[in-house]
């Protein structure tokens, strides 16, 4: 009997009494197997310790195994964590994954789509902030591509991304529910018309109109990048200007948590006098004090659904492109709740 660190797939074809060729059909998923016999030869691995040389098999596939994902900015709690999750739901399929940074700049973001690491992945996962819709052409590619986020809608390629409008609508209805009336928004783009804070500014504005609540104007502060920083310079800005208001929508929980900050410096009881909801549900809204009330937006359900997007395309699927959108849902804390 082979030992566990040498077995090797004559060795698994002989102890589950079939044909080498049987066992790499079985290893390689083809579906002509019989359904015993892939249990015989899947018992067999297990007993022998077999491993798979994925790169050997990739290099006969004539694939490398491993697959890009291009992100704005890793320090953005939202985008480090879509990293992990992508990385976790890649490995289950036995890939690698090549991170890239653009920085959100449009320079950047055109040199990741014709990069020369293009020629050892396999496909790219994207999520684009600098270009737009007039930028389309440029996703005309000659690998699988899969779009993540908001900012490109229609393109040649399968799209994942988050229903931003629902889950603005969601976080907003779950202030006026607890009976706010007075909600500021923390980090709109003013003339923004395709992107996220567009899109969770309609949806804001959906929930108020369901509501029978007026829209203020006054009640908005702008943000640039989606920062701590931005999200505590932006509800200084709304204190300073006067405005009367006894709830908070950070666009990201980010902004939220930068807000929470200066209420705190200006010791406005959290949720008593105004209460606090953000967006993304990072790990760390869960540890503030109080901790954050966020809106879920399917972060894995992304990962998930773009690896697999991806390798249907890597596979040879030659479909018309998919967009799908993510379900959501919000994660109440003691922020809005007490």
């Amino acid at each position: 009997m082979a030992s566990r660190s040498a077995a090797t797939m004559r060795d698994v074809a002989g102890r589950a009494g079939v044909s080498i060729k049987t066992v790499s059909n079985v290893i390689n998923d083809f579906p002509m197997v019989r359904q015993e016999t892939r249990a015989r030869v899947e018992a067999a691995i297990a007993e022998l310790g077999y491993q798979v040389n994925i790169t050997a098999r990739n290099l006969r596939r004539g694939r490398s195994g491993m697959v890009g994902l291009a992100v704005p900015e890793l320090n953005v709690p939202y985008f480090a964590e879509l990293a992990d999750s992508v990385m976790k739901a890649a490995d289950a399929h036995g890939l690698r994954v090549l991170i890239e940074q653009t920085g959100a700049e449009r320079e950047r973001e055109l040199a990741v789509l014709g990069s020369e690491l293009r020629l050892v992945t396999d496909g790219l996962m994207f999520s684009p902030l600098a270009l737009g819709q007039d930028d389309i052409e440029h996703l005309n590619v000659n690998y699988p591509l899969v779009l993540l986020g908001e900012r490109m809608f229609g393109g040649p390629n399968d799209h994942v991304t988050m229903s931003n409008v629902e889950g603005a609508r969601t976080a907003t209805r779950h202030l006026i529910e607890l009976g706010r009336r007075r909600i500021a928004v923390i980090g709109s783009h003013p003339g923004e018309v395709v992107g996220s804070a567009a899109l969770r500014l309609e949806g804001y504005r959906l929930a108020l109109q369901d509501a029978g609540l007026p829209f203020d104007p006054a009640l908005l502060a702008e943000a640039g990048p989606w920062h701590l920083k931005t999200g505590a310079d932006a509800m200084n800005a709304l204190f300073d200007s006067g405005v009367h208001l006894d709830a908070v929508f950070g666009f990201n929980d980010a902004m939220a948590i930068g807000a929470l900050h200066v209420l705190h410096q200006r010791r406005v009881r959290v949720p008593e006098e105004v209460a606090v909801i953000g967006f993304d549900s990072v790990q760390e809204s869960e540890y503030m004090s109080p901790p954050l009330s966020s809106i879920d937006p399917g972060r894995e359900e992304i990962a998930e659904t773009a690896v697999r997007m991806l390798l249907e395309r890597v596979d040879g699927y030659e479909g018309a492109p998919r967009l799908v959108l993510t379900h959501q849902h919000v994660v109440a804390r003691t922020s809005t709740v007490g």
